[in-house]
């Protein structure tokens, strides 16, 4: 489970009526250029909003099981990843999304087709996105940690 993480104000735009539409079939994506900001919800239900959308806008200010960015091409998922820095989900997520989409009837990757990987920085505060490995804060210089389970314990 995934808590919010990221800045106040942007939780401040979760009104009652503003989440996700719910995905339980490929008939409720409507078409799209791009791909979708998802969530999937305590209750295992996979919900989508535009890719611009903040994911605790999606989420109706709730905790979830992941969240990321999805494409679909009818019913087949195209890309799917983790990347959301306002609830950080790790690789361990994927599990939830694969059973939201197999309940849903869509074709699908074995795993995210992009991972992020996420670290709070302890000296700084800052929220990092670790890439080719550089577990290095962008913002001071500080040596991020490379353990995903001590890394939630500090968030």
């Amino acid at each position: 489970m995934y808590a919010y993480v990221g800045p106040p104000e942007l939780r401040a735009l979760v009104r009652p009526g503003t989440a996700g539409e719910p995905v339980r079939s490929a008939s409720d994506v409507k078409a799209q250029d791009e791909p979708f900001t998802f969530v999937v919800t305590l209750d295992g239900v996979l919900r989508i909003a535009p890719r611009r959308s903040e994911h605790v806008v999606c989420a109706g200010g709730r905790d979830v099981l992941a969240a990321g960015e999805i494409a679909f091409d009818g019913a087949v998922v195209t890309e799917v990843s983790n990347q959301s820095t306002g609830y950080c989900p790790g690789e361990e997520s994927w599990p939830a999304v694969a059973a939201a989409l197999d309940r849903a009837g869509f074709q699908r990757p074995e795993k995210f087709t992009a991972l992020f990987v996420f670290r709070h920085c302890a000296e700084c505060g800052e929220l990092n996105v670790v890439k080719d490995e550089h577990y290095v804060c962008v913002f001071c210089d500080a040596d991020l940690t490379r353990d995903a389970s001590a890394a939630a314990r500090a968030s």
